[in-house]
């Protein structure tokens, strides 16, 4: 296969996935591109990288990044893996339209994927067309870089670009193509994919013993969890877990039970991450196990979105009509999912198949705890509280059911705080059709404060530091894809992507930006984008 070489600076990329993992890929060539146009560029990002910024942010760039040129020394493949979706087993998946360049090593010495998405058909599209609209590529690159600037370990977007191509959907769309960057592509369902094609053998599955193959029921129906097929459990890909150890986790290379200790390791990343969705109201929308990275960043933002007023039920995805992925069901899915990947790794955990199942099922059933330390350190720290006290996790408890009793948004109720902490309670009052509520609340978390060595005017601070002025709230997203796909107009997304990369700061011009969608606007809802 070949393809024009890109006119820009050369990347200097180290292609070890290609290089060492043969058979977990397939070589794929981006489609063509009639006029290729940059629409977003990330410096700062490009610079992290070790990138020449100011050479990629021309026509040039433009060509590479929507795929019409392949940059020297890159190694364009599609990654294989398998997943549950929505609960059922899919055996093969894959990159459909997503194309791995190639790895650079950034200016802190840490190995970062370029990979293009959109970029057209692989042996793996299952009769789609490989590419993206200009919508969908927009969305991802602002939740991305919202999600970064909140702190959140996520991928990146390094550029979007249009093609010049249109894109067939329910209307003829402008296509256009993501450069993402990552720690690594590598998820759940690539170790499933390979698990999925080892020799099968009977019994012994972690179902059986102790982790259940459908998550506790939260917010759900019971019947809303359909049971996937029996496991496949053949010999797993042990190259694909050396290399995830050596990459990711190569403090766990001399040590004992290396395996056992990747699997806590990418559950211990988990538990962190999905804590971290959940202080902020991210709802990811569809947790596949091939949506879920060894790595521990957030990937692939389709029916994504944040939550206004408190719900747990809340659901934005169109196709999610069960609420499996719910935001209160978060936490519980990624501990499903981990055990998917226990499931792939149990030869390699201990050669005595009870002991391994035994030994998994103990890893899995520690992601709880585990999440719950996260989320119980970060509730404190979005309340002000510096300190541990046993009645903490019911003044949290409170105020989210105050929340959620009168429809109160979320991310502006936390905010406020930091004005009543600092003796104006005003603003928070405000937010709540009856006070009252509020106000005993209140008083239950001054008596709280009074244990707390911080003064009000630096617990104020502290508390803006830990709760988001501006989320990429739904109803400016929309305007803004809206301005871009309609109208070629990005003004609004360039203005929205300003904000939102300022969580914490004030930015009274931007306001409005803070506030949610008006009660009477309809119901959000967001589809996959592919």
């Amino acid at each position: 296969m070949t393809a024009p070489l890109s006119s820009a600076p050369p990347i200097p990329f180290d292609n070890t996935f290609a290089r060492e993992l043969e058979g977990f890929f397939v070589e794929a060539l981006p489609a063509p591109a009639r006029s290729p146009r940059l629409v977003a560029f990330n410096r700062a990002l490009a610079d992290e990288l070790g990138l020449d910024a100011g050479a990629l942010d021309s026509e040039a760039g433009a060509r590479l990044f929507a795929g019409a040129e392949v940059p020297a020394g890159a190694t364009p493949l599609a990654q294989a893996y398998a997943g549950h979706q929505f609960g059922g087993f899919s055996p093969q998946l894959g990159d459909g339209r997503a194309l791995l360049l190639g790895e650079v090593i950034d200016t802190h010495g840490r190995r970062r994927d370029l990979q293009l998405k959109g970029s057209g058909r692989t042996r793996f599209s299952r009769g789609g067309d490989g590419l993206a609209a200009l919508g969908p590529v927009l969305r991802e690159y602002l939740i991305g870089e919202a999600m970064h600037a909140l702190g959140i370990p996520t991928t990146r977007a390094l550029a979007a670009a249009t093609t010049g191509e249109p894109v067939q959907r329910d209307k003829t769309l402008p296509g256009a193509v993501l450069t993402r960057v990552a720690a690594s592509h590598i998820r759940v369902g690539t170790f499933q994919f390979f698990a999925a094609r080892g020799e099968l053998d009977k019994g012994g599955k972690l179902a059986d013993h102790g982790i259940a193959r459908q998550p506790p029921q939260l917010v759900a129906r019971e019947d809303a969890y359909p049971a996937p097929p029996e496991a496949r459990r053949g010999r797993p890909a042990a190259p694909l877990a050396d290399y995830v150890i050596a990459r990711h986790y190569p403090e766990l290379v001399a040590g004992d039970d290396a395996y056992l200790a990747l699997l806590e390791a990418v559950r211990d990343r988990q538990a962190a991450l999905i804590a971290r969705w959940m202080h902020v109201g991210f709802i990811h929308g569809v947790m596949n196990t091939d949506n879920m990275t060894v790595s521990g960043e957030t990937i692939d933002y389709g029916p994504c979105a944040f939550m206004d007023r408190y719900d747990p039920a809340t659901v934005f995805g169109s196709i999610d009509v069960h609420g499996r992925y719910a935001y209160g069901n978060q936490p519980l899915i990624a501990a499903w999912n981990l055990a998917r990947l226990a499931e792939t790794m149990l030869p390699l955990i201990d050669s005595d198949e009870s002991r391994a199942v035994e030994r998994a099922t103990e890893a899995v059933q520690g992601f709880v705890p585990r999440y719950e330390q996260h989320w119980l350190a970060g509730m404190r720290a979005k309340l002000g509280l510096s300190t541990e006290r046993p009645e903490d996790p019911d003044l949290i408890q409170a105020f989210l059911s105050a929340l959620q009793s009168a429809n109160v948004d979320f991310p502006l109720a936390f905010r406020h705080l930091a004005d009543a902490a600092a003796g104006r309670p005003e603003p928070l009052r405000a937010l709540f059709a009856d006070a009252s509520a509020i106000d005993a609340w209140r008083r239950r978390w001054e008596e709280r404060l009074a244990h707390e060595p911080l003064a009000p005017a630096q617990r104020a601070d502290a508390l803006r530091r830990v709760n988001p002025a501006f989320i990429p709230r739904n109803h400016r997203v929309e305007a803004a894809l809206e301005a871009a796909v309609e109208r070629s107009d990005y003004g609004p997304f360039e203005e929205l992507l300003a904000i939102v990369t300022r969580p914490f700061d004030e930015q009274p011009e931007h306001a409005s930006f803070a506030q949610p969608a008006p009660l009477d606007a309809p119901p959000y809802e967001t589809f996959c984008g592919t």
